[in-house]
């Protein structure tokens, strides 16, 4: 149990006492950059592979966290968070601009949870606290490819 305390809180992460979410994701941002240090330029469907194998088990460590906190959706398990950070740059290569940016987008989607983000975080146990951090990382996706699209049609070139 006390390895997984250490995973559904993102390495600890979720024990911030100031936005345990936001830090969460910082997690995420750094295992980014740590893959990237590690195995340079990797393929989106690496990435996305590497998403879709992890979201199940992230899925079972979420459901271990709200037992071992005795509440729904605990603010200290961030694996959601550390997950979905990594599906929103997932399909982008690696720029620290946009990971940046990324981060900033994937933040407020996960705070303001449009629809139907904000349905889907009702879904019962770790389901429920993992699908809607991952669409917000969707929606984020589709918010930075528009905001590269704009800046190149502005020629501004962040790649």
């Amino acid at each position: 149990m006390k390895h997984n305390e250490f995973l559904f809180t993102g390495f600890y992460a979720g024990y911030s006492p100031i936005a345990p979410g936001t830090a969460g994701s910082l997690v995420g941002m750094a295992l980014y950059f740590l893959e990237y240090l590690i195995f340079g330029e990797i393929s989106w469907v690496v990435n996305l592979a590497f998403v879709a194998v992890l979201f199940y088990p992230c899925m079972r460590l979420a459901d271990e966290g709200e037992r071992f906190f005795c509440r729904k959706d605990p603010p200290q398990v961030v694996i959601d968070e550390l997950l979905g950070y990594c599906v929103s740059v997932m399909f982008f290569p690696f720029n620290l601009k946009v990971a940046l940016m990324a981060f900033f987008v994937f933040r407020l989607m996960d705070i303001i949870k449009p629809w139907p983000v904000n349905r889907l975080q009702n879904l019962r146990g770790g389901l429920g606290i993992m699908i809607d951090d991952f669409v917000a990382g969707l929606y984020t996706i589709l918010i930075v490819l528009g905001i590269v699209l704009v800046l190149k049609l502005m020629h501004i070139d962040i790649y």
